[in-house]
Parts: structure tokens; C-alpha cells; sequence
């Protein structure tokens, strides 16, 4: 059953149906948003639902005889606004015209809803800091830095790097590097860089900070 308008289900799917078209039927104004005007009576909360309040400031911009002749989906003009006090559903009027628009704009939304509930989420990821420590001074940094860098996994991006006096003539690699959380494990990264033995003594993690 389609929600009511007035409804905080029903504007909340009204307002996410309007985040990728103007009106109720896309991109044109019809005998629809003039129902669901009339249903509504008042401008929503704009905090709540933006869409809905930006669609409503369109819609009061027009002329009431303006709005009743605009075509419905079905290509005839809009029905007559009903009581404020009526029970009334997303399309307004019970009758047969006002159910074929409810049939409508509710399998716009269930679509709309199919098509949200598909996208993936967000792509979760991690900076993450390094302390790469050679052997000695004697160690090649450079190559030690070329070696780090030449590790290659999906989900990883290698950053800056510099080197960092830590006594004795001895210099650290401090390397930034960014992860996919789902892809990438750091204990894993950590271990195939101590995996160059001839350069490398032991690996730290600096700072591990979500993005």
C-alpha cells in the first residue's frame, strides 16, 4: 500500500525519489505534483527533507488554476484537491485516474529503492605509516626504499617517504602508504618487507589511521 504523504515514511521516500529527478513523474512538472501538493497542504521541515521542501517551494510558484492543468501520467488534467482531514494516500483522490497514478510513482519508487539498496557502499581505508629499519649504515637506503616501493598488491598505494636519522650514522625509512581495509592486511605488508633480509632488520607501524 503506498505510504501517506503526510507521513514521515512517506515523505522520507518521496524525498529520496526526488534526488535524481525534479518532479514526481522526472522532469517535468504534471497533474501528480499537483495532487501530492494539495495533499500535503504545508512546506515540509527543508532539515528533514530537502528535496521535498525545494519541490514544494516549485510547485507554490505556480497559480492554482496554473496546476490544474497540467497533464496527469495518464495524459489527463490533475483531479481536485482533497480535504486536509481526508484520509489521504501519496496520490491523493481513491478514484480509479488516482489510483493509475499511485501505481506509478510507487513503482518509481520501489525501483528507485531496488536501484539505492544495489549500490555498493563506501571503499573502507587506511593511512598507514611505516618505520622500515636496515641493518646499518652500511645498508643502501635508496635500494632498501626501491625494494619497499617495488611490493605491488591491489588495494595498496605506497605515499612519501624520508629518511630519518636514528644515531650510530644510522638512517630509517619512514614510508606513508594507503591500504584498502578489505584487500590489504598489515601484518602481511609488514612481513613481505622484512621478507628483503639482506636490507631489511625490522618493520613498525607508526600510525594506522582510518580514512
Amino acid at each position: 500500500m503506498v505510504a501517506d504523504i503526510k507521513s514521515p515514511a512517506g515523505l522520507s521516500a518521496f524525498n529520496d525519489l526526488l534526488v535524481n529527478q525534479s518532479f514526481a513523474n522526472g522532469y517535468t512538472h504534471s497533474g501528480e505534483d499537483s495532487s501530492l501538493f494539495e495533499a500535503l497542504g504545508n512546506a515540509p521541515d527543508a532539515a528533514k527533507y530537502p528535496n521535498v521542501a525545494r519541490w514544494y517551494r516549485n510547485i507554490a510558484s505556480y497559480e492554482k488554476n496554473e496546476r490544474s492543468a497540467w497533464p496527469s501520467a495518464g495524459g489527463s488534467g490533475n483531479a481536485a484537491a482533497k480535504d486536509d482531514d481526508e484520509d489521504i494516500d501519496l496520490f491523493g483522490s481513491d478514484d480509479e485516474e488516482d489510483a493509475e497514478k499511485a501505481a506509478i510513482v510507487a513503482q518509481r519508487l520501489k525501483e528507485y529503492q531496488e536501484k539505492k539498496s544495489k549500490k555498493p557502499g563506501p571503499i573502507a581505508k587506511s593511512s598507514v605509516i611505516l618505520d622500515v629499519k636496515p641493518w646499518d649504515d652500511e645498508t643502501d637506503l635508496k635500494e632498501l626504499e626501491a625494494k619497499v616501493r617495488s611490493i605491488e598488491m591491489d588495494g595498496l598505494v605506497w605515499g612519501g617517504g624520508k629518511l630519518i636519522p636514528i644515531g650510530y650514522g644510522i638512517q630509517k625509512l619512514q614510508i606513508i602508504s594507503v591500504i584498502e581495509d578489505a584487500k590489504v592486511s598489515v601484518d602481511d605488508l609488514s612481513e613481505t618487507i622484512t621478507g628483503f633480509e639482506d636490507f631489511v632488520q625490522s618493520v613498525d607501524i607508526v600510525a594506522f589511521n582510518k580514512i
